[in-house]
Formats: C-alpha cells, structure tokens, sequence
C-alpha cells in the first residue's frame, strides 16, 4: 500500500515536472521519458559488470583490430562534427563565455543548439561501446569504476539537459569534451592499427594530462555563474551538477593519475623499458 501511494506520488510529481521541460525536444529519439534511456544503461552495467565476465570466462578474446580501428576513427569524425556544430550554433558565433542564457525560439540557430546537444548525448551512448569492447577483448583490468561511473552518469544527466536546458553556458564542457575525445580517440584509433605504431604513442600519459585541464576548466567556467550578480539561467540546478561533476571527475582522474603513472602501473610500453624511477636512496635506477 505504501509502495503504491509512493509511486503514485511520484508519477504525479514527474508529470508537474515535465510539463516545464522543452517542448522542442519532446519527440526526438529517447526524449519521451527516461524510462529508455535507464533501461538501457542499466543494461550496459549488468553486462559489462557481470553477464559479458560470464559469457566470456571460457571463450578466448575476440579479435577485434578492424573493428577498433573503424570505430574508434568514426567516434573521431563525430567528436570533429560536433565541435564543428557547438561553435557554430553558439560558442563561436556569439557566446560570451559568461552567461549565456538557452535561447528557447524556433530560430534556425537555436534549433540548431538544441540538436548539436541531442546529438552529444547520443554520442554518450555510442562511447559505452568502449566497455563493451574491453569485456568483448577480455580487458577486464580496464573495466573500472571510473569507467563504468563516467559512461553511465553521463547519458542519464544529458537526458535533463536535453530536455530542459539545449544551450547556453551549460554546454562549454560539452564543447571541450568534444575536443578531448577528437585527441583521445585519435590516440585510441592510433593503438589499434598495431605494434608499428606503438613508437608514435610517446604521449599516452598526456592523455590524462588532457583531461584533468578539462576539468579545471569546465570547472573554473561553470563556477564563475556563482560570483554573478544578475544571471537568470533558468535550470541553475545543471550549473551545479556540472560544477559537481567537474570536481568529482577531477579528483577520481587524479587518483588514475596517480595509480597509473605516479606508481607506474599503465606507463606506455615504448617507455616502460627507458624510464627512470628514484628510489627512497636517490639512486636512480630502469623500470623492472
């Protein structure tokens, strides 16, 4: 009976809610309500942290060199779409990088906004295509929290900001990642074309170097909303679930960081052999 009652009031409160949302966006793919978009992130999590382990425990690794290749190049072209389309729908063609407000019109400019950040959140979906694969290749190390956590929050969050926010200064960090990836997926795309390319992959620790700066910037950005006088965004809740998100992201890469590399851990294998590392002595000495 309380369970009942409970749901009841809940749907009634989500009903009052999204009356408030865009109406633009409403019958565009998955926008109808959450429910899709949970159920299938759900889903990614039961299978990559449990049924694909299982299915996989005693086949042997996919080989998957072609495929990776292939989409790790196309998550590339996306990402350089999408920068494209960010700077044009607003960031380069009259954003302040202060307070940008969403522009809720029909313009040709703001519709399009609005569908440059349908189309980052879809993106959020194809990218949990990184997991799969690292169950698929039985690369069960790199299965971490941090991954699972970035590639399952992610879409859950943008489905709101699609919903009720397509613009404004809620998007810059969208814009960035944007860049970040175009940069990793290169690198990741790089990787996988085979041993002949390992020697031009020198700069894999700078990945992460990367995304931390995207972090304090996406931060810095977002924060300056609260030292604002007069900035009538109409959702601030998504101004402090980025500012969140920023901070939180920033310390689990910085604890990446210093597991992967500060200990030695995920170190490229064109350095492993040549980097040195000072022992409580001072002597300096190669990496086992």
């Amino acid at each position: 009976m309380a369970f009942r009652e409970f749901t009841s009031t809940a749907a009634q409160l989500y009903d009052k809610w999204i009356k408030d949302a865009d109406p633009r966006t409403k019958d565009w793919p998955l926008m109808s309500s959450p429910l899709p978009q949970t159920v299938i992130i759900v889903f990614y999590i039961y299978f990559v942290m449990s049924l694909g382990p299982r299915l996989m425990e005693n086949r042997k690794p996919f080989d998957l060199k072609r495929v990776l290749v292939i989409y790790n190049f196309s998550v590339v072209a996306y990402s350089l779409y999408m920068c494209y389309e960010f700077v044009m729908s607003g960031w380069g063609t009259g954003y302040s990088f202060g307070c940008d407000l969403v522009d809720y019109t029909r313009s040709p400019k703001a519709m399009r906004m609005a569908w440059t950040c349908w189309l980052y959140y879809f993106s959020k979906f194809i990218e949990m295509l990184d997991t799969i694969f690292f169950v698929l290749r039985k690369k069960h190390n790199q299965v971490t929290f941090l991954h699972v956590y970035h590639h399952s929050i992610m879409p859950f969050t943008w489905w709101f900001g699609v919903r009720f926010s397509p613009g404004g200064l809620g998007t810059f960090h969208a814009l960035l990642n944007c860049i970040v990836h175009v940069i990793m997926y290169t690198y990741y795309g790089l990787s996988a074309l085979g041993p002949a390319y390992q020697k031009f992959l020198w700069w894999k620790k700078h990945l992460t170097s990367v995304q931390l700066i995207q972090f304090v910037i996406i931060t810095c950005h977002i924060s300056q909303y609260f030292f604002m006088k007069d900035c009538p965004y109409l959702y601030p809740i998504f101004i402090y679930i980025i500012a969140l998100y920023g901070i939180i992201f920033l310390f689990l890469f910085l604890n990446f960081w210093y597991h992967a590399y500060t200990k030695g851990k995920r170190l490229p294998k064109v350095l492993q052999n040549t980097t040195v590392q000072q022992n409580n002595n001072g002597i300096h000495h190669k990496k086992d």
